[in-house]
């Protein structure tokens, strides 16, 4: 009994520099864990794409990182590997607990819903549209897009557009096209890519936040009457922002209309509200140093905003203030970003309601060199533990079917298509890496239970010759 008591307390003191906490892996050791003095407050998912700029530019495969509270990290899918995506975008957490992703390869757009409880996806489905890098999931038939680079050479017109997509019927039943709205001056190069449009969000109430990279502008549109209901900025106007991405609607007590948006070209995050018929800057993150290209801003029920700090390969929440409380590095360009069980596009107080209205700069965060991120980058690619699946490897030999669709316009101008079904089997890799794994940790502790137990049972005295 001695033994066994002796081999228990030795599993207990080994188990946590294993990184056992609870079922999941803990930050400990986990090179991808920078500034953390609060946990979040829920699992934080984050698109990441593979590729990276600089002397050690390249490409590898796109993943998307669940991390829990405190940065350990939960789970990683890797279905950027097995179908071949390189530039994954938009992540947003569903109502029934899975994300539903948007990623791209050449010529075509890539959706899927992934079950991040087994790590199964759940369907996949490509579609013929370029370069998509928003789209959202209206319900179990239709999908928002936000569709650019789609310039008709047969017609010599640019045909850029938010639609709505039917899965079932294969249809586009709803489209709003930016050149019946905007001249051909305004924007980028006409025939290639024009608008950049790289965001597009419900607002609820029959009108869709939109976000025209291109022209340096957001804007609300109206599904019914087709007008632009509001403008924020306007094209060459790099004072109020330069090429945004993923701006987000917010709401006041007042009923102001507020949008904080993800300043990229500026480096920097920015909040505007709608004051006697114009727009006053109420917040400002950034500007000299901190970010670089940031492409997600969301504010929090709590009031703290979540970035996706692109080229520092990075996700933090800050305060107002803009103190770093949590942080997680993610290599290489991470994207898109958002926090479970608050969903996509959640909201939270703006800025006016908080009473911190101002320009900040960014304070508390980590800065680990590049051996650091190196490491991290490893073990996020070898990383494979899902909590939901049986040996913690994740619910790779799951079959699912994937839908390839061919859109062709009809004589009415509006796609239809047709389907070929073919079976994939869902992807993921195997060992865990450094700092990360349950797997990995949880076999050598069983390993080790297993010596000691046996050594515990072993009668005391001289040893057998």
């Amino acid at each position: 009994m001695r033994r066994l008591a002796l081999a228990v307390c030795v599993l207990l003191a080994v188990a946590p520099a294993l990184g056992v906490a609870g079922g999941q892996s803990s930050a400990s050791g986990n090179p991808c864990a920078g500034t953390i003095t609060a946990p979040a407050n829920g699992t934080t998912v984050i698109s990441v794409q593979g590729a990276r700029f600089g002397e050690e530019s390249g490409k590898t495969s796109a993943r998307v990182v669940g991390v829990g509270p405190r940065g350990q990290v939960r789970w990683v899918d890797h279905s950027g590997q097995e179908l071949g995506i390189v530039w994954s975008y938009d992540v947003d957490p569903l109502g029934n607990g899975n994300v539903f992703v948007t990623a791209t390869r050449p010529g075509t757009t890539v959706f899927y819903e992934l079950d991040p409880r087994t790590g199964r996806r759940l369907w996949t489905e490509q579609v013929p549209f370029t370069d998509t890098h928003d789209a959202d999931k209206i319900d179990r038939h239709r999908i928002l897009v936000a569709n650019m680079r789609n310039y008709n050479e047969t017609a010599g017109r640019n045909e850029d557009r938010i639609l709505v997509y039917n899965r079932t019927t294969d249809s586009v039943v709803w489209e709003w096209r930016f050149a019946d709205h905007y001249g051909r001056d305004v924007g980028g190069n006409y025939t290639e890519d024009w608008t950049h449009v790289n965001d597009v969000d419900a607002l609820g109430d029959g009108r869709y936040l939109v976000s025209p990279r291109n022209f340096d502008q957001v804007i609300v549109v109206d599904r019914s009457t087709g007008e632009i209901d509001l403008r924020l900025g306007s094209h060459g106007n790099h004072r109020v922002m330069q090429k945004q991405h993923n701006p987000q609607y917010l709401a006041g007590e007042d009923g102001r209309p507020t949008i904080l948006v993800a300043d990229s070209e500026n480096d920097r995050i920015v909040e505007y509200a709608r004051e006697n018929g114009g727009w006053e800057r109420t917040w400002r993150l950034g500007d000299s140093d901190g970010f670089s290209w940031p492409r997600d801003a969301d504010r929090l029920p709590n009031g703290n905003t979540l970035i996706a700090d692109s080229r520092n390969n990075r996700v933090v929440e800050v305060t107002p203030a803009g103190e770093v409380v949590w942080e997680f590095y993610a290599p290489w360009l991470v994207y898109d970003v958002a926090r479970i069980p608050h969903g996509d596009e959640s909201g939270g107080p703006t800025i006016a309601e908080q009473g911190a209205e101002g320009a900040y700069e960014l304070s508390g965060a980590a800065d680990p060199d590049e051996a650091t991120l190196e490491s991290c980058a490893r073990g996020l690619t070898s990383f494979d533990g899902w909590p939901g699946a049986r040996g913690g490897s994740g619910g790779q030999s799951a079959i699912e079917r994937t839908v390839t669709i061919t859109l062709t316009p009809t004589a009415a101008g509006s796609p239809s298509g047709s389907r070929s079904p073919t079976a994939t089997p869902a992807g993921g890799s195997s060992a865990g890496g450094p700092g990360f794994g349950v797997g990995a940790a949880v076999l050598s502790v069983l390993a080790l239970l297993a010596l000691l137990t046996l050594l515990a049972l072993r009668p005391f005295g001289r040893a057998r010759r």
